[in-house]
C-alpha cells in the first residue's frame, strides 16, 4: 500500500470511527467502507488500536490546524483570541458533520489512563491547553495556566452540550462565561 493509500485509509477510517464509535466499528466494516482488504490494513497497522492511534493523530493535526487558523482569522489580539475560541467552536457545531469530540469519545471508550488511546486523547487536550496558556501569557494574565484551565473546562463543556443538544447555543453560553473568567483573572 502506497503512502497515499495509507493516508486515504486513515482519513476514511477517521470518519467511520467518528460516526460509529471505536468499539462499534469493526475491521470488517473498515475494510468494506475503505475498499482496502483486511490483509492490507493489517500489513500497515498491526492492530485495530494502531489504526485508531493513527486516526487520532490525524484528527489532532486537522482539528488543531482548523482551530488555530480560526482563532487567527477571527481575532488579532491574544485576549480576543481567547474569546474567539467560542466563535470557532460555534462554526464547528453548525457543521452537518459535527458529532462531538473524537477525543472525548476515545477516552470514554478506552478509560484506563495507561491505555495508549486514552493517552493519545489526553495529549490532544494537553496541546490545546498549552496553546491557550501561551495565548493567555501573551495577553498579560498573571496566571496563564489557570486561565487556560478554566477556558478548557468551558470549551469541553460546550462541546459535550452541543453534541447532546444538537445545538450551537452552548458556544455562546461558554463565551459569556469565558468573558467573566477573563474579567476576573488578575493581570501582570
Amino acid at each position: 500500500m502506497s503512502q497515499n493509500k495509507r493516508a486515504e485509509l486513515i482519513q476514511k477510517a477517521l470518519w467511520l470511527f467518528y460516526r460509529n464509535g471505536f468499539h462499534a466499528t469493526g475491521m470488517d466494516l473498515v475494510a468494506k467502507e475503505t475498499g482496502v482488504s483486511k490483509t492490507s490494513i493489517y500489513k500497515h497497522f498491526r492492530t485495530k488500536e494502531d489504526l485508531i492511534l493513527a486516526v487520532l493523530r490525524l484528527r489532532d493535526e486537522n482539528f488543531r490546524n482548523m482551530l488555530l487558523r480560526g482563532l487567527e482569522d477571527k481575532a488579532a489580539k491574544p485576549e480576543d483570541q481567547l474569546l474567539a475560541l467560542f466563535d470557532v467552536l460555534k462554526d464547528w457545531f453548525e457543521e452537518d458533520s459535527f458529532q462531538g469530540c473524537m477525543f472525548i469519545k476515545a477516552s470514554a471508550e478506552f478509560q484506563e489512563a495507561s491505555h495508549p488511546i486514552n493517552a493519545q486523547a489526553m495529549e490532544h487536550k494537553r496541546l490545546l491547553k498549552e496553546h491557550f496558556t501561551d495565548v493567555a501569557r501573551a495577553a498579560g494574565f498573571a496566571d496563564p495556566e489557570a486561565v487556560a484551565c478554566h477556558l478548557m473546562i468551558l470549551k469541553e463543556g460546550a462541546i459535550v452540550l452541543a453534541a447532546m443538544s444538537h445545538s450551537c447555543v452552548p458556544a455562546g453560553d461558554a463565551k459569556e462565561a469565558a468573558r467573566l473568567v477573563l474579567a476576573h483573572s488578575p493581570r501582570i
